[in-house]
C-alpha cells in the first residue's frame, strides 16, 4: 500500500490484502454484470467514509463501477442496492454503520465471511 499519512486515508485504502480476499471471494468478475473487473469498488464510498475493508469493496467491471459512480441517480441507486444485497449474502451481521470511519477507533482488517 502507498503511504499514507492520515489515519482516516489509511482505513479507507484498500489494502492488497483485501484486494486478494476480495477478489477471490467474487472470482474475479463483476459482482453485477459477471464480467472481468478490479476488486477496487467501495459500497460505502469514501467520500462518505467508507473504509477499505472487505465487507466494503466489490469486483467490478470498469464501466459497472461508473455506472454506480457517476449513473443517473437511478441507475446509482439500482447498483448499490444490488451490491448491498450481494455483501449481505457473504457477512453474517453485516451493516452499512460498520463500514464508515469513526474518528478514534483503531481499524484492521476484518475477516467474517460466511461459510458456504
Amino acid at each position: 500500500m502507498k503511504n499514507i499519512s492520515s489515519k482516516r486515508a489509511k482505513a479507507l485504502a484498500i489494502s492488497q490484502k483485501t484486494k486478494r480476499i476480495v477478489y477471490d471471494r467474487d472470482e474475479g468478475l463483476c459482482v453485477i454484470c459477471h464480467r472481468p473487473g478490479l476488486p477496487e469498488a467501495h459500497y460505502i464510498p469514501r467520500s462518505k467514509g467508507g473504509l477499505g475493508i472487505e465487507q466494503n469493496i466489490v469486483t467490478m467491471c470498469r464501466d459497472c463501477h461508473r455506472r454506480m459512480d457517476q449513473g443517473d441517480g437511478e441507475t446509482m441507486q439500482k447498483l448499490h442496492n444490488m451490491v448491498g444485497v450481494y455483501l449481505q449474502k457473504h457477512y453474517e451481521g453485516w451493516n452499512e454503520e460498520d463500514l464508515v470511519y469513526k474518528k478514534g477507533e483503531e481499524y484492521g482488517l476484518r475477516s467474517h465471511q460466511r461459510d458456504e
